[in-house]
């Protein structure tokens, strides 16, 4: 099925390699973030980012010594703000299946497709440019931009960047700087060394966002082809990764590959799923989002239920469950790991809450297919339950704790422990110190499927269950609190309205908000936070109540959970409204039309075949923050193959 997608500066495309690493850009294929490249590679996959290849300058001179006027396939924006060229080649069409390719039309009339994609499992880019049509003499000319940087941080001209090559049949590579991977590139054209600097790309992406925005890049020369003689193919990848070869057989077999790997998948939603599920060390692990975010314990565990169970992935969910099992500390798991460097961050309160939820779903799943789980894989996952269970119940790090009501306490000044973790300097935004609503569903989930490894915590469990009903119920308003004992002053609550309370009905296994409560909440929150794209996280009426995602670190991070919208929170919800109304076939397919299917509409948009992080609270709802977000794709694949699932589709 053909969708049209934009071709601007706004829309985005992703090829992962399921290492950590991607090539990404937009569609009008002029650069607006730092992380836009070509060759972007986990050097300690996921983590250990680096920029190799930025991007290129590609351009055709009529002839094929290319004697006659260039004309750019490709645009650059510089400082101050300069698009150049004024008037390349027009861009005909776009299109992301099974890989990005473009087709630009030429003052002549002429027309010349360009392709890439990324191999699963290897540290390259494959790129294809040829004649559509009756084949005409053109030169094609391409000088790639290295830099060889974190993919955070920007690059500069210096005296230290090493612009020799070493050139072996068709073949050429450079290494700019030591203890940084180099880039071999292989063709079918002539490589010609014409080093030079080029100053000032000017990123508008990091200048909306607050951000440095400017940097310089090395071209250290220019590949040549002559078109009228046949396809022009160029590989770039760090040491070690081309196949042997030549380059166009190596092509056309990666091609031949990935294609078949492809066209194995219909849905563009579970093609996307190849994007977050990658390696770590000898297991597997879900990155939370491109470009910017590593592998988070919150995301993971979210994001698998959608990105692996609904679809099946049964191996590779188990894959996941067994490397985060050996990350349990003091009952705890890892926030997330950083980019550069071996320390996981402990600062969550819900991470390891929902690996018990992963895990139960995982061993349902396994049961509903006939599946076997060795018995010592199951006892790891148990052990980690356990560990995770006694932890929270003798208390561990930053207050959380067993409290004798039978809910979990957690928080203290200065920490975010909740989803909810914007914090600019030492202002935490939202730090729902106490016991928020969203902790305590989960806990007593938790404590709930516990019992099946480990000794019973069913007084818990039932003494949680009548304080939270009792304590966290708000009459007047017709929905939940979202914080009790806030400050851990016992008796205060915080009435503020959050979707945080639809994971009481919601999300989750076993609901824990009683049925008689639960259908005017859950018409609450539509009434007052949802949008096409998600719901809110605050109403309108708020007075803290931020309309647009946007500007500097401070104003972003400010508003990030005070109104703007969160697309994964639509799975939950959809979830607590069809469960309130029976959960009925024709149930599902009001829900499906009524809230996936507009959801479905912005696959197309942002992030092309994804789903965005976040979006304006107010209408238009434009998507920000990362444009492929792991979560976001696993709750909509969780609510088209599980949730909203009925027996006639």
């Amino acid at each position: 099925m053909s969708h049209r997608i934009s071709i601007d500066d706004a829309t985005e495309w992703l090829e992962p390699d399921g290492l950590g690493g991607f090539a990404s850009g937009t569609t009008s294929g002029v650069r607006t973030r730092r992380y836009h490249a070509l060759l972007l590679a986990a050097t300690t996959p996921p983590t250990g980012r680096m920029v190799l290849v930025n991007g290129l300058d590609a351009w055709v001179e009529p002839g094929p010594e290319g004697t006659g006027t260039r004309e750019f396939l490709t645009r650059q924006r510089y400082g101050p703000d300069v698009v150049v060229p004024e008037n390349p080649a027009a861009i005909e069409s776009f299109q992301i299946d099974p890989w990005p390719s473009w087709v630009y039309r030429l003052s002549d009339g002429s027309r010349i497709e360009q392709q890439l994609f990324v191999p699963r499992g290897l540290s390259l880019v494959a790129l294809r440019w040829r004649v559509l049509g009756e084949t005409v003499p053109f030169t094609l000319r391409v000088r790639p931009f290295l830099s060889g940087r974190d993919l955070h941080a920007l690059h500069h001209e210096n005296p230290g960047f090493r612009f020799d090559e070493a050139a072996y049949g068709d073949r050429v590579s450079w290494t700019p700087y030591a203890g940084v991977p180099g880039v071999t590139a292989a063709s079918n054209g002539r490589y010609r060394p014409d080093p030079f600097w080029y100053r000032s790309f000017l990123y508008s992406e990091e200048r909306a966002r607050g951000l440095d925005y400017e940097e310089d890049l090395a071209a250290p020369g220019v590949f040549t082809w002559d078109l009228a003689a046949g396809d022009a193919v160029l590989l770039l990848g760090i040491p070690g990764t081309l196949p042997s070869g030549r380059s166009v057989e190596t092509f056309e077999r990666l091609s031949r590959a990935e294609r078949d790997r492809r066209n194995r998948v219909a849905s563009p939603l579970e093609r996307a799923v190849d994007a977050y599920v990658v390696r770590r060390g000898s297991g597997k692990t879900i990155v939370a989002g491109y470009p910017w975010f590593t592998d988070w314990g919150r995301d993971t565990f979210i994001a698998l239920r959608g990105l692996c169970l609904a679809t099946g992935r049964l191996a590779e969910a188990r894959s996941i469950l067994l490397e985060w099992a050996g990350q349990v500390s003091e009952g705890m798991l890892p926030n997330r790991f950083v980019d550069q460097g071996d320390a996981p961050e402990y600062n969550s309160v819900d991470a390891s809450l929902w690996y018990i939820i992963a895990v139960h779903d995982y061993l349902r799943a396994m049961e509903r297919t006939g599946g076997r789980i060795p018995a010592a894989e199951r006892r790891t996952m148990g052990d980690a339950i356990a560990a995770i269970i006694a932890g929270y119940s003798r208390g561990t790090r930053f207050g959380i704790r067993l409290d004798s009501d039978g809910l979990l306490a957690a928080g203290e000044p200065g920490v975010q422990l909740t989803w909810m973790d914007a914090k600019v300097g030492d202002w935490v935004v939202t730090p729902r110190i106490g016991k928020p609503v969203e902790v305590q569903a989960l806990w007593l989930n938790a404590v709930r499927i516990a019992g099946e490894f480990t000794s019973s915590y069913g007084e818990v469990l039932e003494r949680g269950l009548r304080s939270f009903n009792h304590r966290f119920w708000n009459e007047s308003a017709g929905h939940l609190y979202d914080v009790i004992d806030v400050d851990h002053r016992p008796g205060t609550a915080d009435a503020t309205l959050r979707p945080n309370q639809v994971l009481a009905v919601g999300g989750l296994p076993y609901p824990v908000l009683d049925e008689r409560l639960a259908r005017r909440m859950v018409d609450t929150v539509e009434a007052r936070l949802w949008t096409p794209l998600g719901l809110r996280t605050l109403p309108q009426d708020d007075s803290r109540y931020a309309r647009r995602y946007e500007g500097g670190v401070q104003s972003r991070d400010g508003s990030y959970h005070q109104g703007t919208v969160w697309p994964w929170l639509l799975g939950p919800f959809v979830e607590a409204w069809v469960r309130v109304r029976g959960n009925t076939p024709a149930v599902r397919r009001e829900a499906r039309r009524r809230f996936l299917d507009q959801l479905m509409d912005h696959v197309w948009q942002a992030g092309v075949g994804h789903v965005s992080e976040i979006a304006d609270a107010d209408a238009p709802h434009t998507p920000r923050g990362c444009p492929f977000q792991a979560w976001s794709v696993g709750e909509a694949l969780r609510l088209d193959r599980e949730v909203l699932a009925t027996p006639s589709r």
